[in-house]
């Protein structure tokens, strides 16, 4: 199993990015792949067809849902025994349950009696038991099936529960996985990303707000979108405003979204405030997950603005801190798990972003607004003033990542050079090559895998 090539600090010198001459030897083509003349060249935008197949959009989700750990949302989304939700991910819908010892379970959205869906897809709601309008089994919050009626004699009721789906809780988020065998390994996944979350203590947290945005564009459009900040000058007036211009050119969409030469240009301030940070006993340091690491992970904790105290649109404070903060340190906290999963924290609030597939075309987008537990609206915070940055900059996002969409279907398309500033995302690609084939290879005897929607 190849190993994460990971960069970690925890004093002021920044980590090196990932480096395009790294991802040139992971472009080297397995026999057994399948690319043929698509393969992408390093240092270029994937060609059309990854962006505008269902084919390839089939293979995506089969591999991603397999080999990531996919954060659904956070533990406040279902405080109390019985309170359920949702999740899909390609043809696969998933419940999520609170038991009544307080455990979260998750569950494949599928009666065992003839496959009908127990609860609808995008829903939540409180219950008892988990009970298919179809003929009326029911399980319980564990998932074990009640006795069914007119069953045969020889009917085994202990080896019809709900098929499990494997679910991770850290740190008050919740993962789940979709291989049908032995999910990757989650200690691998947080480990180098603990001290980071460990700061701000999400599990002592609530979900003050979300908001939904469904992107008519490829799913790795809007992960390539998201990993760079080459447009924001032109495209977000508001987040540029609100940070540092020179760390928007070296850290604008977090560790290794730029070269060494521009990271180097915000050293000297980058230094100045760790120093800082680090005399108030606080943790600072960066990862950076390089082309052939399983999950693609990135973790920094930056400056955002002299004087600025929280991401708000004057920098004033929008909650009470959180976690082991006691006071402002000008500091935020951004933690990738993966390609579509990213918290990123200020002392006062974080947030939670979540994209998911849902066709070749159509991304859905759900980013959640996170507060102390004991925070009270009106009072502590005000929805408006925390949500406003990311509100405004992720409605320009979407207008943009959807031009993207309708540019690259034209026939005049060809894969653009990237910019000295896109460097996450020429690793993105590289990674999503490796990764895509790697799974390809290791599960070619195995048509159980999930299908993904077509």
């Amino acid at each position: 199993m190849p190993t994460s090539t990971t960069t970690i600090t925890t004093a002021a010198k920044p980590a090196k990015p990932a480096k395009a001459a790294q991802a040139t030897k992971a472009t080297t083509a397995t026999a057994n792949s399948e690319f043929g003349n698509l393969r992408p060249a390093v240092g270029r935008s994937l060609p059309q067809e990854y962006y505008v197949s269902s084919e390839w959009f089939q293979r995506d989700v089969k591999m991603y849902g397999a080999t990531q750990w996919l954060l659904v949302d956070h533990v406040s989304k279902i405080p109390s025994a019985g309170d359920w939700f949702t999740y899909e991910f390609g043809s696969n819908s998933i419940i999520v349950v609170r038991n009544k010892e307080g455990e979260i379970n998750a569950f494949y959205n599928v009666c065992r009696h003839r496959g009908s869906i127990l609860c609808a897809e995008g829903s939540a709601g409180k219950t008892k038991t988990l009970t298919c309008a179809y003929h009326s089994w029911s399980y319980d919050l564990d998932g074990n099936l009640r006795p069914p009626r007119s069953m045969p004699e020889d009917f085994d009721k202990k080896a019809n529960g709900l098929v499990r789906c494997h679910i991770r809780v850290y740190d008050g988020l919740i993962f789940i996985n979709l291989a049908k065998g032995n999910p990757p390994d989650f200690d691998v996944l947080i480990g180098d990303l603990k001290p980071f979350l460990d700061l701000h203590e999400l599990q002592n947290a609530k979900v003050a707000y979300s908001k939904k945005w469904i992107i008519d564009a490829n799913w790795k459009l809007n992960v390539e979108n998201f990993l760079e900040c080459y447009h924001c000058r032109a495209a977000h007036p508001t987040y540029t405003a609100v940070h540092d211009a020179m760390k928007l050119l070296s850290f604008g969409a977090g560790a290794g979204s730029s070269d060494k030469a521009v990271t180097n240009s915000f050293e000297a301030r980058m230094k100045e405030w760790e120093a800082e940070t680090n005399a108030k006993g606080i943790f600072t340091g960066i990862v950076v997950d390089g082309v052939d690491s399983d999950f693609f992970r990135a973790a920094a904790r930056i400056p955002i603005k002299d004087g600025y105290k929280s991401e708000t649109r004057d920098g004033t404070p929008g909650s009470t801190l959180m976690g082991k903060f006691r006071e402002f340190d000008g500091g935020q906290t951004g933690v990738s798990f993966n390609a579509t999963a990213t918290i990123i924290a200020n002392n006062d609030f974080a947030l939670m972003f979540r994209y998911t597939p849902i066709d070749t075309l159509k991304t859905e987008l759900v980013v959640s607004w996170i507060v102390h537990k004991d925070a009270v609206e009106g009072q502590d915070y005000d929805v408006e003033k925390i949500s406003a940055v990311w509100a405004i900059t992720l409605d320009e996002d979407k207008t943009i990542t959807q031009n993207n969409q309708k540019g690259i279907q034209s026939t005049a398309y060809q894969p653009g050079v990237y910019s000295t500033q896109e460097q996450r995302i020429a690793d993105f690609t590289q990674w999503y090559i490796n990764r895509l084939e790697r799974f390809e290879s290791e599960t070619a005897a195995d048509n159980t895998i999930l299908i993904a929607k077509h």
